[in-house]
């Protein structure tokens, strides 16, 4: 669904006006009438910004293809070339890439080792600021299952 549909919807559940909304957005009911119009689009951060006064979770908010993607990284497995990651007996794991999941074992530590590593790619590969990938990565990254698990 549509974050113009998921918001309007979100905003009723939370019994607010859009000026109510804007107010504790500190924008003007004008800029969430756009974006429950889909005139315009508010940034990540503004997302998370919603999501949180809304108390709704920021994925719901996002219209993200829904798509098998790696559960560590985010990355879409319909990204040309994209590897699975393997596990230790050699055998393909279907649930992580190979950059994050390699021979049985997680690549990375933590989730800031790899969104310092995979913004950059974000970034270029959809036109985005690299301020903007790391947004989306921050409010991405702990919906995937192996961050969930490791919380």
């Amino acid at each position: 669904m549509a974050l113009q549909a998921v918001l309007a919807q979100a905003r009723k559940d939370a019994g607010l006006t859009q000026e109510e909304l804007a107010r504790k957005l500190f924008v003007t009911r004008q800029a969430v009438s756009r974006w429950e119009n889909g005139e315009t689009t508010p940034n990540i951060d503004m997302v998370k910004l919603i999501a949180s006064v809304l108390d709704v979770p920021v994925m719901r908010l996002l219209d993200l293809p829904q798509e098998p993607a790696c559960q560590c990284c985010g990355t879409p497995f319909s990204v040309p070339n994209m590897p699975r990651g393997s596990n230790e007996d050699g055998s393909e794991n279907d649930h992580f890439c190979k950059w994050c999941y390699d021979k049985g074992g997680f690549t990375y530590a933590t989730m800031e080792d790899v969104i310092e590593t995979s913004a950059p790619y974000l970034a270029q590969a959809t036109n985005v600021s690299l301020d903007e990938a790391v947004s989306f990565m921050g409010a991405l990254l702990p919906t995937l299952d192996h961050w969930r698990e490791e919380q």
